[in-house]
């Protein structure tokens, strides 16, 4: 038993798979279907992923709906045993939902989410609130906050961004983002292009690509024009990758950080 009712109670199983449940209200919908409606979900960490999933008890979930996988995946979850295919409003999604091989989740089954896995159920909610990509993870936070700390961008030697204003996101895990207000960025230098992203935590980011020289990763440059409440300050403002630019912060040059994006930045 945790020693205070709000204490994080995170187990372990043998298979490497991290749990703890959540006291959240989630629902997960294919259209206008609902198919899982529970009060008791699991927040579930495999050992090679980032960030949680959510798995359910089976009697929380429209399980009639539900066929063994007709060609099962392999090796996309941690040991996991047996897969299903989703029947729901006259449609087949093959691989909508799993199982884990651990007796701790042996009654429980974890859906994909369709905007993270590009297959599975479209629409989440935590309580009243739409969820995006994938389940917020309880240990993890983002915090926007105002500063008057000076911060220049270079591209190539080419000065791209100078504020004294700007908006630091703190995200755990991940290096400091220094967004800036577009009248100190060289917007002129970039074009926009039709890629976009979505954060559970942030919104649905815009982006653009560098138009100068250079072997500069495509969608160097992001904005959240409608960010999630949370992370209010940011709005409209214009953030780089750390991983592909020079930054300097109060006059010192930062060092380029290694972390999960940077293998997939190429130009």
């Amino acid at each position: 038993m945790p020693l205070f009712p709000n204490e994080r109670n995170v187990r372990t199983t043998p298979e490497g798979l991290l749990w703890e449940p959540s006291e959240r209200w989630v629902r997960g919908r294919k259209g206008d279907i609902t198919v899982v409606d529970s009060r008791h979900p699991l927040l579930v960490w495999e050992p090679d992923l980032p960030v949680p999933c959510y798995a359910f008890p089976r009697e929380e979930v429209r399980t009639d709906l539900l066929r063994p996988a007709e060609n099962p995946q392999t090796g996309r979850h941690t040991g996991s045993q047996i897969f299903y295919d989703l029947e729901a409003g006259g449609g087949l999604v093959e691989n909508a939902a799993w199982t884990f091989p651990a007796a701790d989740l042996a009654d429980h089954i974890a859906f994909a989410w369709f905007l993270r896995w590009g297959s599975g159920l479209d629409h989440w909610y935590e309580e009243e609130e739409e969820i995006f990509i994938h389940p917020r993870d309880p240990h993890k936070r983002v915090d926007a906050m105002p500063s008057s700390r000076h911060v220049q961008i270079e591209i190539g030697g080419t000065f791209v961004a100078d504020t004294h204003r700007p908006v630091l996101l703190f995200e755990t895990g991940l290096p400091t983002r220094y967004y800036v207000p577009r009248e100190d960025v060289r917007l002129d230098l970039f074009e926009a292009t039709d890629h976009s992203t979505g954060c559970p935590y942030k919104g649905t980011a815009q982006y653009w690509n560098w138009s100068g020289e250079g072997d500069v990763p495509h969608n160097i440059l992001w904005s959240y024009a409608e960010p999630l409440p949370a992370v209010a300050p940011v709005k409209g403002l214009l953030a780089f990758y750390n991983e592909a630019v020079d930054i300097a912060l109060d006059g010192e040059r930062l060092p380029r950080p290694v972390t999960p994006f940077t293998a997939s930045l190429k130009p």
